[in-house]
């Protein structure tokens, strides 16, 4: 377990008593079994909640079975307590008299309501399971007392359990109970200080591991493609966090798999990235491949049919060999259960697709991308069926293992460079154009070729070519390949400086492998009249620079894709010893007013996709399009993607998956980028209505909208004074109607505490020899009532591959405590008590000045306030409307080239409760209206940040403090004694929060008793009026409750003076403020 999530703290160290007994950690009497070999007679112990262990459907499961159990246990106690009460009750017809009497039928009746409550508040947080650890004189062994988990009594005790060392000694497992049906390892570290229990975060791990290597002799047929392989199974999702991977849980596996002396490497996740082929994970990859030699394969990603859509880290990295997934007419058939499969293989509609944002192909090799295949036996079955580059990222690993298994057979050197090599140059082509290319890569991977490849081509030195391009003229940026994307830069050649170095591996020797390396090279361009390169290069060790000229000018609007590639001279037959990918997209331009664009009467398949490119008029925020649908009889499904490309963000990316199970039309809205191109992909999914003989037929409509502003983001200082925001359209009129909430408050953090250490060897020293040194930083934060928070720490959060630190995690706990939620790279939100909490966040590194420079980092909790306490801006024409409350704006048409200004006021209703000077409230504002029949609720995709920073505390009215001052100075030491007795005896009566109905009888008698001695005291009143509408009473008391708070109201009503009230407003200007 690479992530930590199955740690268990072991450091209490016992020794038994005289019966052979200790106590566990879980205060549990444990019996130690008396044949198990200790020579200290030192027990470590620990515990921990078992669900912290387990998967989501694997808790699921296990609450709902062990809530009917105990709802049966629990209705045959309130049957048993119901007859006895009325037994009681035949036996004894008067109670009142006897005291002794009735005390037993009251205890009879709480019985029967207690029993009842119970049912309504059953939570069950799970069982609590014991660990103890000790050292057998040769190794590490540890026993786990599950009793707790299981029904039958005496099961499951701690001495019946057959001891386990590390799984790697003996590997041998242990299961938890026939309940659960969950296995698990053990892992022992720290000296006997850490127990390790491994389980599954998903099955997700083990159908992989099954697609590569799994071995049935009897029946080959469920063999995977590798059968037998040995395989090094490192967790990297956290069972805390849902499965989500982890910086340490993946630094770990990396460590794992250069100690174990692994030959390859499968990953089957990932996720988006800011930058590719960045980040600290991505380096230590790196060393990985370059020194220790292990191929690492992962899947590109599901975020298709959308160009550039590869996700990290498989489809960005250059080390990593990134695979697309493919479906097979005979997989669509035997898998996916089609009626009618298709006639011939072809890409997944969802598998992602390159380029990478700097150019590079993304995609490498294509491998089948589904499969029948094992699963945990706590999922209660066998085997299962599913679909995902994270299958076909095991196939491609499996394959690799083949190539590998052959090569040490037959004592040939192994190197990730040249099975790449291999597995580029001998895979077969998908599809039949160069674009091609982009969603599956060299094509399908051929295990046979390969090899035959690598025997063949065993004298030449293992080599990666690094390539490194800039605009000519330009040193920034550096890219791996030449994309070509927006309308600018397609009307005109332009000039790009390649420098192509040759990377060696680490032990490469300097006399007999660098300085001999010459290769004489061809230079090929798949379309000269496009792609211009120098004819030949004569490349050594130091690498070579050359120019490629590239001229889009003549080509037609759409994709494009081309590439540069060396042929060794020698030896052709080699094929390209590395290419340089050129992606051209040439948009079409929108010259019509209104900016409308129509493609009509488009034909749709299954798996065909439509790729639209169009550059983004200036001024647009936002798209509308309407999609049409006819010519069809049974139901159809679509992807619709939305995809641009800026400089040093995300991709903006719009995407929907939808069914038209008749001829009809659906509508969308979403966000797009002035001046930037934007593709739009629109796919009939692979798998939609195959046995179908109708081909599907598209209109599809978008309509351009735009309102321009001259702030990106509102920030709201705290003082009284406006934003002004000046806003047009150049395209057509437009309704400009802002909206702005503030619905959340963020409240900074700096830590309280900050701690460093250097972690242990066994798990954290890097493949480098490094040891990680981590960061402890402690933040306290107080929520005066119950909230749904989220931790927020802009400097690293959203970027797990794409950062240069190793690992963010962090831990709530409150004052017991008790942990209530855990978090990584993607904070989530999670709902909390009132109370005092403390956030632990742990920081990694192998670099002490970084995570010194870390010690006052700055966190906030950001509160989501709920629908009453968002704050609605007002919008004003004017620059004093804030405070005369005059001149509110509303709404305008907007006319093209005609500018409209309007002010943005701070808050006038009441700020949040909690919500302290130096916090912030944050929320969107949005400026134009979409259209009717829109499906988005109304909603306009395109909004912007908008921002209120609390200012200082207000001080007492100017008026009303001189009045205070001067009565003050007036009344007598006694009168002042008896204001400040009477407020204090309020404010005590307001901080009385009744929860059980003696509570509040005795609360209604304290506010009787201060009614009669402070009569028609409109404060108190109000305060007694407050408190009752608080209180959640249940139905059977809720007339008279809500009689009690009009009668309530109607005292605070008749305490005022109505006179002085009447003074009071003809003295305002504004009524509307009170």
């Amino acid at each position: 377990d690479s992530t930590g999530s199955g740690d268990i703290d072991t450091s209490t160290v016992l020794e038994a008593d005289d019966s052979g007994k200790i106590t566990g950690r879980s205060g549990n009497t444990l019996v130690v079994n008396p044949w198990w070999k200790n020579p200290s007679g030192k027990w470590h112990v620990g515990c921990k909640l078992v669900y912290e262990l387990f998967t989501s459907t694997l808790t699921n499961r296990l609450k709902k079975e062990r809530k009917n159990k105990w709802e049966e246990k629990n209705q045959n106690a309130i049957a048993a307590a119901v007859e006895q009460l009325d037994e009681f009750d035949k036996k004894h017809k008067k109670v009142d008299d006897d005291a002794e009497l009735k005390r037993k039928r009251d205890d009879l009746q709480c019985r029967v309501d207690l029993l009842r409550k119970q049912a309504e508040s059953y939570d069950d947080k799970g069982p609590v399971i014991d660990a103890v650890v000790w050292h057998d004189g040769e190794v590490w062994r540890a026993a786990i007392d599950t009793q707790n988990l299981e029904d039958e009594p005496g099961s499951g005790k701690l001495a019946g359990f057959t001891p386990l060392t590390n799984y790697r000694i003996e590997r041998k497992y242990g299961i938890f109970s026939k309940l659960d049906a969950c296995t698990f390892v053990l892992n022992v570290y720290n000296d006997g200080n850490v127990l390790s229990i491994v389980t599954d975060s998903s099955p997700h791990g083990t159908h992989v591991a099954g697609i590569a290597a799994a071995y049935h002799p009897k029946e080959p047929l469920l063999n995977g493609v590798a059968p037998g392989a040995q395989l090094i199974s490192c967790k990297i999702g956290d069972s805390r966090l849902g499965a989500m991977e982890t910086g340490t849980g993946l630094v770990r596996a990396l460590i794992a798999a250069v100690e174990h002396k692994c030959d390859l490497i499968n990953m089957s996740y990932g996720e988006s990235t800011l930058l590719p082929d960045y980040g600290r994970f991505i380096d230590i990859v790196n060393e990985v491949v370059d020194k220790h030699r292990l191929i690492f394969i992962s899947s590109a990603g599901n975020s298709g049919p959308a160009l550039s859509t590869v996700g990290a880290p498989g489809g960005t990295t250059s080390s990593i060999i990134g695979v697309g997934a493919y479906v097979s007419p005979a997989m669509a058939a035997g898998a996916h259960n089609l009626v009618q499969a298709p006639s011939e293989g072809l890409e997944y509609t969802w598998s992602s697709r390159g380029p990478t944002t700097d150019g590079d192909l993304g995609v490498c090799i294509s491998a089948a991308g589904g499969a029948v295949a094992p699963v945990p036996t706590w999922t209660l079955q066998h085997r299962m069926f599913m679909n995902g580059t994270s299958m076909s990222s095991p196939c491609a690993c499996g394959g690799v293992a083949l190539l590998i298994s052959a090569m040490k057979a037959e004592g040939l050197p192994i190197s990730p460079y040249k099975v790449r090599e291999a597995l580029e140059n001998t895979s077969v082509p998908i599809g039949d154009s160069p674009e091609d290319k982009l969603s599956s890569g060299q094509g399908l991977m051929q295990v046979d070729k390969a090899y035959d490849y690598i025997q063949k081509s065993i004298s030449f030195a293992p080599v990666r070519y690094h390539i490194k391009i800039n605009q000519s003229g330009k040193s920034k940026p550096t890219s791996r390949g030449i994309y070509l994307r927006e309308a600018g830069s397609c009307h005109q050649s332009t000039e790009w400086a390649v420098c192509v170095e040759p990377k060696f591996h680490d032990d490469a020797g300097n006399l007999d492998q660098l300085v001999p390396f010459e290769e004489r090279l061809k230079l090929y361009s798949s379309d000269e009249s496009v792609v211009r390169a120098p004819e030949y290069l004569l490349l050594t060790y130091n690498g070579r620079h050359f120019n490629i000229i590239v001229d889009p000018t003549s080509l037609s609007e759409g994709l494009h894709y081309y590439e540069v590639y060396a042929l060794d001279c020698e030896s052709p037959w080699r094929g390209p010893v590395f290419r340089i990918p050129v992606t051209i997209i040439k948009p079409q331009t929108i010259k019509s007013q209104p900016p409308v664009l129509k493609f009509e009467d488009m034909s749709f398949t299954p798996g065909h996709i439509e790729r639209k490119f169009v550059e983004v008029p200036n001024g647009v925020s936002w798209a509308e399009v309407t999609m049409k649908t006819y010519g069809f009889t049974t139901a159809r499904s679509f992807f619709i993607n939305s995809l641009q490309i800026l400089p040093l963000q995300r991709p903006i990316k719009w995407e929907t998956f939808t069914a038209f199970s008749l001829p009809s039309s659906k509508s969308f809205a979403f966000a797009v980028e002035g001046g930037r191109t934007v593709e739009l992909a629109i796919a009939q999914s692979w798998s939609s209505a195959t046995a179908s003989r109708d081909t599907t037929k598209v209109d599809f409509e978008i309509v351009f909208h735009g309102i321009n502003v001259s702030k990106d983001e509102i920030i709201l200082d705290g003082s009284e004074a406006p934003v002004r925001v000046d806003a047009e359209t150049v395209l057509a009129l437009e309704t400009l109607a802002p909206v702005a909430v503030l619905n959340k408050v963020r409240i900074p953090c700096r830590p309280v505490d900050a701690k460093l250490c250097t972690l242990s060897a066994e798990r954290d020293k890097l493949p480098s020899g490094n040891l990680t040194m981590a960061l402890l930083l402690t933040y306290k934060f107080n929520l005066e009532d119950d909230a749904e928070i989220k931790p927020q720490i802009p400097f690293l959060n959203n970027r797990i591959y794409d950062n240069k630190f190793e690992s963010q995690f962090y831990m709530i706990s409150d004052t017991n405590k008790r942990v209530h939620s855990f978090g990584d790279v993607y904070p989530g939100a999670v709902k909390l008590p009132k109370g005092e909490y403390k956030l632990q966040l742990h920081l990694r590194h192998d670099n002490l000045l970084y995570l010194e420079k870390m010690k006052q980092l700055v966190m906030f909790i950001e509160r989501s306030l709920e629908e009453k306490e968002s704050v609605h801006l007002s919008f004003y024409t004017e620059p004093d409307g804030p405070i005369t409350g005059n001149s509110n704006f509303s709404s305008s048409i907007l006319i093209p080239g005609m500018k409209e200004a309007f002010y943005v006021g701070p808050p006038k209703d009441k700020l949040p409760k909690g919500a302290s000077p130096g916090s912030v409230l944050v929320g969107k504002i949005s400026y134009g209206k979409v259209s009717s029949g829109v499906n988005n609720d109304g909603k306009n995709p395109r909004s912007y940040r908008v921002s209120y920073i609390i200012p200082p505390t207000q001080v007492a009215d100017v008026d009303q403090s001189s009045k205070g001052s001067s009565s003050s100075s007036s009344a007598s030491v006694t009168e002042q004694l008896h204001d400040e007795v009477r407020d204090a005896k309020i404010r005590f009566l307001s901080s009385i929060k009744p929860a059980t109905e003696e509570e509040r009888e005795e609360w209604t008698k304290l506010s009787a008793s201060l009614k009669a001695e402070y009569p028609k005291y409109t404060p108190l009143l109000a305060k007694i009026l407050d408190a009752l509408i608080s209180w959640n009473v249940s139905i059977e008391d809720k007339r008279g409750h809500l009689e009690g708070i009009l009668n309530a109201a109607d005292e605070v009503v008749a305490s005022v003076d109505a006179d002085e009230l009447a003074k009071y407003f003809v003295s305002k200007s504004d009524p509307e403020d009170d």
